[in-house]
């Protein structure tokens, strides 16, 4: 029975009360905010309107005569509560349309918001004496049918923990309601009746079911034989079945199924059916409430999308079934979701076999696993405007991606960061309008140029890094160099040799003291060999960021020649090149110009004379000279 399992060690994380997609519907529904219409207390006859969400016009009442058990007529018995009469079975009106319309994650309009007194009114009742006892007590401040079945709900998911000793030894356990009240806990069983019995003396038809389910222990592409294995509950409101599993509201239990912890879940409070059997299949298919119902071997064969999966607002993942192969190495996958999601990877429990790229709606994952064989895929993510301190990464969908042969063309340096390329995120950063929307450039000839629009107030850093010893960090940095134009920056690229290199790109607001934050990355390749270019010049402090270097670009200027500069620089009386001797630039539409010569020296320095009053220069620049 256990709980929802969800491969990142805890099972299962907290949902974020009501979020947007909770229960409410959108603006094409015709008729979200009907009440059920019932009438007087003389009549037998309950109305209810119907809202039939398939068309836009709500079609009108139907009568559902449900005889004198109906009139829940408190007070006539010598405790208070009247017995239900037999659960009908389900029918047409309570089927929903499978695959899920995306529209809500319940299976009726629920407003959290309004809900929140009664559930902390709940959660304080502390009746331990008689099962009637407490149904009494919780009814207090519970006035529809809805709000008594939530009242029952939000005390059993509070009060009842999940009995992990008892679990491995059933026949020692009774699910009698009695007896789980008393314990305080009990397996998925006990939860499950003792729903049912608080039901019914409150006077709701519930109904107990049983089946199989995708939780603790579950692995992907298992099937499913034999009994059983968890018990979950069906609730009768406002005319229609509805789906519930408090076992799985209450919490989850560790991996090692030792230790229970109450981790409340909203998700499995009247569950959309579409979304329900995702990890639920009972053993009569009646009460998936679908059409079309599922068969076994479709559930078996389904993607397991846990509860965090959709209180994330993550709509669908491709590919739809849970066992992938690669594909000359590759294999792919992508999720779509609602704007604003950050996602990660595990492979095997690490994020260096893949590319992954943030879209807008979702993100699309490239996965090169570097070994054969049976690899596990895990895939996480969280809001990216972090509200509640638990909105960490959560694991959201896990696939077994099983591999044939290896792509050793498609090993990345280890410095490379999910995700790869520019993206929503980077642009909130302040990187705009990028040239290059891919996360890969290739390049022929070793050089490759970017250009970004700046957001206000941006100061830039970058570095290029590649597996191996053959970039220092200085020198990763002068293998970038930088130019600005008004607000766009660009970034040229000279790569020291052929292979894989990483372009990182930091920033941080001018304004700020503080250091600079990583924004995102590249991934660079080239298969030239014959490549090798050397690094820029080396700058200095008085080198601004919008000046710029038209010649020499090589950090590294041949011995003996007479070698052409050309500068863009503004705002300085003077230029001079200092090599064996001091060459001194004219000022040209704009450009400081002129030659030098290298011969007999090592180092090449650019100097500039800020204040024409002034005797002294500073360095800007720094050229080495090959040796002979």
């Amino acid at each position: 029975a256990g709980s929802e399992g969800d491969g990142n060690g805890n099972n299962r994380s907290q949902a974020p009360r009501g979020t947007g997609l909770n229960g409410r519907r959108g603006p094409s529904d015709p008729c979200e905010q009907t009440p059920p219409i019932t009438s007087g207390p003389d009549t037998e006859t309950q109305v209810t309107v119907e809202i039939h969400h398939e068309d836009t016009s709500p079609q009108l009442i139907k009568r559902l005569s449900l005889g004198k058990g109906s009139q829940r007529l408190r007070g006539h018995d010598n405790k208070g509560f009247q017995g239900t009469e037999a659960p009908r079975p389900p029918g047409a009106k309570d089927l929903h349309a499978y695959p899920w319309d995306k529209s809500s994650l319940k299976s009726m309009p629920v407003d959290l918001q309004q809900l929140k007194k009664l559930d902390a009114y709940a959660l304080e009742v502390n009746v331990k004496n008689s099962v009637e006892e407490l149904v009494t007590a919780l009814l207090k401040k519970a006035r529809t049918d809805l709000e008594k079945v939530r009242a029952i709900w939000m005390w059993i998911c509070h009060h009842i923990e999940y009995d992990v000793v008892g679990y491995h030894n059933k026949s020692q356990l009774s699910s009698k309601p009695r007896d789980v009240l008393q314990m305080g806990k009990s397996i998925c069983e006990g939860y499950a009746e003792l729903f049912e019995h608080m039901c019914s003396l409150a006077g709701i038809q519930c109904k107990k079911l049983s089946g199989h389910a995708k939780g603790h222990g579950y692995k992907t592409g298992q099937t499913f034989t034999g009994d059983s294995d968890h018990a979950w509950n069906a609730v009768y409101l406002e005319g229609r079945w509805h789906l519930l599993d408090s076992t799985w509201g209450s919490g989850s239990v560790d991996d090692s199924f030792t230790k229970f912890t109450y981790r409340y879940n909203e998700f499995y409070f009247l569950t959309h059916p579409a979304l329900f059997i995702n990890n639920h299949f009972p053993d009569n298919s009646n009460w998936q409430l679908l059409k079309p119902t599922l068969t076994l071997k479709e559930f078996e064969n389904n993607m397991l999308h846990n509860s965090n999966f959709y209180t994330l607002g993550l709509l669908a993942t491709h590919p739809e079934t849970p066992i992938i192969q690669t594909v000359n190495g590759k294999a792919s996958v992508s999720v779509d979701c609602r704007a604003g999601t950050l996602f990660m990877f595990k492979l095997k429990g690490t994020d260096e076999h893949g590319l992954m790229t943030l879209k807008k709606h979702g993100m699309k994952l490239d996965i090169y696993p570097q070994k054969t064989g049976s690899h596990k895929l895990e895939i996480f993510a969280k809001p990216s405007k972090a509200e509640a301190p638990d909105d960490v990464y959560k694991c959201v969908v896990e696939y077994v991606v099983e591999c044939e042969s290896v792509d050793k063309a498609m090993r990345f340096p280890k410095a490379l960061h999910q995700p790869v390329g520019p993206s929503w995120f980077s642009e909130r950063q302040g990187f705009l309008r990028p040239s290059q929307r891919e996360p890969i450039l290739h390049t022929n000839d070793g050089r490759c140029c970017l250009t970004f629009t700046l957001g206000k107030d941006i100061s830039v850093l970058t570095s290029l890094h590649t597996d191996g010893s053959s970039l220092q960090e200085d020198m990763g940095r002068r293998h970038v160099l930088q130019t600005h134009r008004g607000n766009q920056v660009e970034l040229k690229v000279h790569l020291p040799h052929a292979g894989n290199f990483v372009l990182k790109i930091y920033s941080k607001k001018k304004s700020d003291p503080g250091n600079y934050d990583y924004i995102f990355n590249y991934l660079i390749r080239c298969l030239n060999t014959e490549v090798k270019w050397p690094a820029f010049p080396q700058s200095y402090s008085k080198w601004l960021q919008d000046y710029e270097i038209l010649e020499p670009l090589s950090g590294l200027l041949p011995a003996n020649r007479n070698v052409q500069f050309k500068l863009k620089m503004h705002g300085v009386a003077k230029v001079l090149v200092q090599a064996e001797n001091t060459h001194p630039l004219t000022l040209n539409r704009g450009c400081w110009e002129g030659t030098c010569n290298t011969s007999g020296c090592r180092e090449v320095f650019v100097m500039v004379h800020e204040n024409a009053n002034h005797s002294f220069y500073s360095h800007v620049l720094k050229y080495e000279v090959e040796t002979q």
